[in-house]
This record gives C-alpha cells, structure tokens and sequence, in this order.
C-alpha cells in the first residue's frame, strides 16, 4: 500500500470516529436538549423540579395562565403547541407573571447578560446646569453727556470712539449764545453785590439775591462751580465754554464732531466704566425654580481657557422671553484687568443644595412612552416591573418622587433585556400606549 492510500485510510477513520462520538452526545443529551427547546420539566440528580424554557421564566409555584410566543406575544393559547406565524414552540405565562410581570431570570442567564443591580439610597442632591451668558456693560456705571443748551463745537478734545477719559478732562469746548448772555449777567450781578449801596437799607440784599440766582442759573445750564469761580476772577464772559466728562471710563459712543451745531438734550457721549461687567445669562424655565439672587456660579469664557471667576447671582429678572422661554439672571464681576470685554460669550454654571433626596441610578429606569418603569429585584432572581415618577437629575442619578424607597434594589445593567423578556408575559397595563 502506497503512502496515498495510507493517508486516505487514515482520513476515513477519523471522520468515521468523529461521526460516532456526535451520534453518541446527541444520544446522551437528547432529553435535555428537547427539554430546553419544548420548555418540559425535568428533575435533577437532587430530585429538585427544573423549568428549561427558551424564555428562562419559571412556573415554579405558580399555574399557569396562557401558552405564548416569544417572537410574537400576541398570540395566546391555553394549551402548548406550536406558534401558527412563526412555528416556534409556545412558552407558559403564569398567573403572577400576567398580573404582576415578574420575570424570573436563573443564575446562568442573569449572569450571560450581565445583570446588575443597585441600591435605591436617601441622600444629599445638588442640581448643577449650565446657562449660556455674554458679557455686557454695567449699566450703573454709564455717564451720558448732553447739553442743556443750544451751540456750536468749536474744539474737540476727545475724538474716538473706545478713548480712555478721566472724570473732570475736557471733552470739547462750546459756543453757545445762551450760554454767554448768561454768563454776562452773572458777572454784571455779581458786580453789583460786590458795589456798596447809594443808600442805607435794601439794596445789599437785593443785589445778593440777583448775584444768587445768576449763579444758580449757570448752573442750571450746567456749568460747575469751579467754571463760574473762573468766570469771576476773570470779569468777562467766555466765548467758547469748556465740557468736562462726568465720569471715568472709555468713550463707547460718539455722536458729534467739531463745528458741528448741536441742540440741548442730544447725547454726545456715552461713557462707561469697565471695571466692572454684568454677565447676562438666560436660564431655562424648567432651571427657573433653582436659582436665587446671591446663589454662587462660575463663569467661564473661551477667550481665556483654563480660567474661571467666581461670582453670584445679583438680579432675577421678573419675565420670561417669549420666544425663547428663557429668564435673564444677572451676576457682576470685577473686571480690574480689563480681560472681560463686552460682547464677549460666557458659560455659566450654576448649582443648587436640593437636600436629601431617594435618589436611583439613571441606568435603571425604561421609557415606555408617558410611563419611567425600574425593575426591583425580590430575591431568586425574580424582578418586577415598577412605574415611578422622577424629578431632578444630577451626576447620573434621578430623584424619586414616587414608587420606590430607599433600600430597595432595581437592575442598573441588561434592562432592555428583562424588559423585551418582561413585555412578553407582563400584565398589558404597563405597556399600554396611554396611563
């Protein structure tokens, strides 16, 4: 015998060999095997009753309702047989399992689609949210100038728009008819109340009284004191009038320019100080509830990244956009450095104490449209559904209005899994499209 005909000899008696140890398994486990795909009971070597069922679910203790499949649960019988869509082999519902959902999950299947559960705790809870904010000016702090006269720009000193001026420096100088005559008349009254009088008795008092109301009129057109203490030591009306700005800050709006005709009321200036800033957040009607005037927040900006400013909340405000169903919150900060510019985008991160709240993990609960279910776990590895309400949620966790206590233990992983196994025998009310 050549050497092919050794090695197709040899090839014929391993398959021969491999054929008989398959026929000699199938022959071994052939109950089980019909046991698990038929859903029979079988009883161990400890003479303990055993459900295999495709589906895992136990009729242990219980009898049994109606016979369905696991593809297609709307297909019920009262006796087993075969699925009239699918042909699959009809599984038991019992009794408790159809009025309560119970599932029953074994060791083995709980541990293949790694179920886990988790303890419902009474604990602090601290709401955090983020609210998207801008830096703006701080409107306490912004200086118009206008006059109170009508004239002509006959100098202009501060001719930019984002120029640094200081409280007291000289703007522009004005022409103004009105303005002049006025002066000339506080001049030639104040002369007089510095003349003694022709004749015992009067006059004086007089004379004071003109001087005083002049003076009161310069101011009125708003002239200062140190302006008509000038005006006195020098004996003559001044043609052109100086405009000092009233406050500190940076020129953020110029409307005039020189030899131009201005009349009383129009604003020229507009000045603010930037070290101080607003930031205006608009919160979320459903955040609403959390924040308070003197809360605390951080407030971030992609200008600076890596860096963040404590503040709080200094004004609520009383209305809600419309169009956005937002509230305006408003915190102030301290700007001596001049890094926060108006315009500039800000997140803001607000927290609240909501104190000790049941709390359950996220992961534990199943959306069913206008229902949230968790399954608690009862021991031997049954789970039943349970329909709770929810509040706020932080850092993973839902608060518990109603449904569970603390203690009790829900599943946190594989919930999809025992609630696609739970919908096939569970009691119709938990999965109804309407509460």
């Amino acid at each position: 015998m050549n050497a092919a005909n050794r090695d197709a000899a040899r090839s014929r008696l391993v398959s021969i060999a491999l054929i008989a140890t398959l026929a000699a398994l199938a022959l071994i486990f052939r109950r089980p095997l019909v046991a698990w795909f038929s859903g029979e009971r079988l009883v161990g070597a400890s003479g303990a009753s055993v459900t295999a069922q495709a589906s895992g679910l136990s009729a242990v203790g219980s009898s049994i309702d109606h016979y369905t499949c696991a593809m297609h649960p709307s297909v019920k019988q009262a006796a087993r047989g075969k699925c009239p869509i699918c042909g699959m082999d009809l599984i038991p519902v019992t009794k408790e399992q159809q009025q309560e959902g119970v599932v029953l999950i074994d060791d083995a299947r709980r541990q293949l689609i790694g179920v886990r559960t988790e303890t419902v705790v009474l604990a602090p809870m601290r709401q955090d949210f983020r609210a998207v904010g801008h830096v703006t000016y701080d409107e306490s702090s912004l200086a118009d100038v206008n006059l109170k006269v009508h004239g002509w720009i006959t100098k202009l000193y501060v001719s930019e728009t984002g120029q640094k001026v200081t409280r007291g420096q000289t703007l522009l100088s004005l022409y103004s008819p009105e303005l002049y005559n006025a002066e000339q008349d506080f001049i030639l009254a104040a002369r007089g109340a510095a003349t003694p009088p022709l004749s015992p008795g009067g006059g004086p008092d007089r004379a004071d009284t003109l001087a005083r109301a002049a003076r009161q009129r310069l101011h009125l057109l708003g002239l200062e004191d140190a302006q008509i203490d000038m005006l006195t030591k020098q004996g003559a009306p001044s043609e052109s009038v100086p405009i000092t700005a009233p406050a500190s800050g940076y020129v953020i709006e110029k409307n005039v320019v020189e030899g131009a005709s201005v009349d009383a009321g129009v604003r020229l200036y507009r000045i603010a100080a930037l070290t101080k800033v607003w930031i205006e957040a608009q919160i979320y009607e459903a955040d609403l509830a959390h924040v308070r005037a003197g809360q605390g927040a951080s407030v971030t900006l992609d200008y600076l990244p890596g860096r963040s400013y404590d503040a709080k909340v200094a004004y609520v405000y009383p209305y809600l956009d419309p169009q956005t169903r937002t509230a305006q919150v408003r915190l102030e900060l301290a700007n001596k450095d001049l890094d926060l510019r108006p315009g500039m985008y800000a997140t803001v991160s607000l927290g609240a104490d909501l104190g000790p709240r049941v709390q359950v993990p996220s992961a534990a609960i199943v959306y069913t449209g206008p229902r949230r279910l968790v399954f608690v776990d009862l021991g031997q590895g049954r789970f039943r559904p349970q329909e709770v309400s929810v509040g706020a949620e932080s850092n993973g966790m839902y608060e518990v209005l109603s449904g569970l206590k603390a203690g009790d233990q829900v599943a946190t992983s594989g919930v999809f899994l025992i609630a696609a196994e739970a919908r096939i025998s569970t009691a119709s009310k938990y999965w109804a499209s309407t509460p």
